[in-house]
């Protein structure tokens, strides 16, 4: 795959020879904001000069990369993933889905190793392309569908967030219950997350690097605990349901289980994309698909194998405090020890946090213009703030926000994915009707393609979301063909298959009729 290299060396030329009204922002973002916000600019460079990331959505130059971040490809999301958020996900195929532990493993496995395959390949596009993702969705969609991927996305890193601010506060709440409020414990972990992802990128991948090896050995002190408050592989069997109504359970869970990989597709590219553009695609997909399917399927699958204790105590400790609860009840056994690792194990949630903070900080800057002429840190903090308030006001219903939540969101990352894969492979190859990415693009309306294709391929791919989905509110057409009562949820394979049939033939036309 060929990509034409950028004009960088007029740019440079324009940094040394004109005033800094002319520095192109993508070679020094810190200058170029400095200046522009005048009495502001002072404290912009304070910032800046401590730390502070200047670069936001602009496209990261060639001379500017380097390969000290490489293996954070794996380490990073070994980190993000390896938290108590992800156990409450392996729980919903028991309490929603009634499922037992071989099928909950079985759909864990299998969907998770379609939305890794998904993911790893969105991230393969940073290095090649120096751009955050929602900018390289401008690509295939335009500018107009840029900005409507950058709108969902702003909401699904916000919606992770509610998720991850209210686990870790009923956990660090469940410790001593009646000492610290709940309110006071998901402020305290947005606040946590907050702090790397103001400053940015370098510190995030730092402190991913690190925070999953802690964590790691208490997810294995959970496995051990679990174990000998006996996994009852059988417990489920009576409740599970049998024939077409099994089958729309595991559809339904897999989709859940898909969400929760795919996720972290629209954010994927942000986290690499100041790697050398010659570095290896496949080295780069399996770092990043095993730091996902690792990592996810471990600590999925020991939410489900917890689910199948049968002691009365452990049941009403889910009952009453939901995934926290049936936490800190394995870990009960040892005592003021157990209480220690819980501690850690709501904390663990702000690594997972992190990359939902600063993508979406990121995402609001894609929405144009006027959105990227502001600092990327106070976007930073403007999400932050939305998700904090909306985590304090949903924080009573944690189960049914997590479930709904992943199961729409599958949809539409499924369709982001399928469009920007084919217009990467099909459009953008060396020797394709395009024939690579003319990069210096990136940010030029008129130069961009029409995104009629892509707005449209969306549009399909919600309608086969549409008439496959299955809540609790609405069951579409066909997912209530394919399962029994409630019915299947086919909402994420039908969004890809109808938009993966749309976008190739409009696209076409596209560049028939427009030449981009």
């Amino acid at each position: 795959m060929s990509f034409p290299a950028s004009d960088l060396s007029h740019d440079k030329e324009k940094g040394v020879f004109v005033n800094e009204t002319a520095l192109p922002v993508e070679a020094a973002p810190e200058r170029v904001l400095v200046h522009r916000y005048g009495r502001f600019g002072p404290l912009l460079a304070k910032l800046f000069a401590s730390g502070v990331e200047a670069r936001g959505v602009e496209r990261v130059p060639e001379d500017q990369r380097e390969t000290k971040n490489m293996w954070n490809n794996l380490l990073m999301w070994w980190s993000v993933n390896t938290v108590l958020t992800t156990i409450p996900i392996g729980t919903l195929g028991q309490a929603f889905f009634t499922l037992t532990l071989p099928h909950a493993i079985a759909t864990i496995l299998c969907f998770g190793a379609l939305g890794g395959i998904a993911t790893a390949f969105i991230s393969t596009l940073g290095p090649k392309t120096g751009l955050r993702t929602m900018a390289i969705t401008r690509f295939s969609s335009g500018y107009v569908g840029g900005i409507i991927y950058s709108i969902l996305n702003i909401l699904t890193q916000l919606g992770f967030s509610v998720s991850a601010v209210i686990l870790g506060g009923q956990t660090l709440a469940s410790v001593n219950p009646g000492t610290l409020p709940l309110v006071v414990g998901i402020i305290l972990i947005g606040v946590l997350s907050l702090i790397p992802c103001f400053i940015g990128y370098n510190l995030v991948h730092y402190y991913e690097r690190y925070a999953w090896t802690v964590i790691f050995i208490i997810i294995m002190f959970l496995w051990g605990l679990g174990g000998h408050a006996g996994f009852d592989v059988s417990a489920q069997t009576p409740r599970e349901d049998t024939d077409r109504a099994l089958s729309a359970d595991i559809l339904s869970f897999g989709g859940i289980v898909f969400g929760s990989f795919t996720g972290w597709a629209p954010v994927a590219a942000d986290y690499n994309c100041k790697l050398p553009v010659n570095t290896s695609s496949t080295k780069v997909f399996l770092l990043t698909f095993f730091g996902l399917w690792i990592p996810i399927c471990f600590v999925e699958i020991l939410g489900a194998a917890l689910m199948t204790i049968t002691d009365p105590t452990y049941t009403q400790a889910y009952e009453e405090g939901s995934t926290g609860g049936l936490v800190a009840q394995t870990l009960s056994p040892w005592g003021g020890g157990g209480k220690f690792l819980l501690v850690l194990l709501g904390l663990s949630v702000v690594a997972n946090n992190i990359p939902n903070t600063y993508s979406a900080g990121l995402s609001m800057q894609t929405l144009g213009r006027p959105f990227a002429l502001v600092p990327r840190c106070a976007w930073t903090l403007l999400a932050f703030a939305a998700y904090t308030v909306a985590g304090v006001a949903g924080r009573a219903h944690f189960s049914e926000i997590l479930s709904n939540f992943l199961s729409i969101l599958s949809y539409w990352t499924a369709f982001f994915v399928v469009v920007v894969a084919e217009e990467h492979v099909l459009f953008r190859r060396a020797r394709g009707p395009l024939g690579g990415y003319n990069l210096d693009d990136w940010d030029s309306p008129s130069r961009l393609p029409l995104g009629v294709a892509g707005v449209l391929a969306g549009c399909c791919g919600g309608a086969g979301a549409v008439v496959g989905m299955s809540e609790v509110w609405y069951t579409g057409p066909l997912a209530q063909r394919a399962g029994a009562e409630v019915g299947a949820d086919l909402g994420f394979e039908l969004a890809a298959a109808f938009a993966g049939v749309a976008y190739p033939p409009l696209r076409w036309l596209e560049i028939r009729l427009t030449g981009r």
